[in-house]
């Protein structure tokens, strides 16, 4: 598997592991309730993107001498991170929620 794709997959990982971290804080500070909040998608927006940027820096000086164009590093997998944090985040709060 290339670089670029290993990477892909990963922001993957860590998008599914964002949501799963987002709901168990929910869990945690009893701020899962069956009516919509706005509030709540918005912090859990911020934590995605916290751990995408975290990702990011940890991940940079490992791929540099590895990739061609050091700034696809960044672009690569951004889209997937954030969809399969919002399709999990969604389908386990829901879950929860009517539970």
């Amino acid at each position: 598997m290339k670089t670029l794709e290993a990477l892909y997959w990963l922001r993957f990982v860590l998008g599914m592991v964002a949501a799963l971290i987002c709901v168990g804080y929910g869990l945690a500070t009893n701020t899962i309730s069956k009516v919509y909040d706005f509030n709540i998608f918005m912090r859990g927006l911020a934590f995605a993107i916290i751990i995408y940027i975290v990702s990011y820096y940890l991940i940079k000086p490992r791929l540099v001498p590895k990739v061609e164009k050091p700034p696809k590093i960044l672009t690569t997998g951004i889209g997937i991170s954030f969809l399969s944090w919002l399709v999990f985040w969604v389908l386990l709060y829901t879950i929860i929620a009517t539970a």
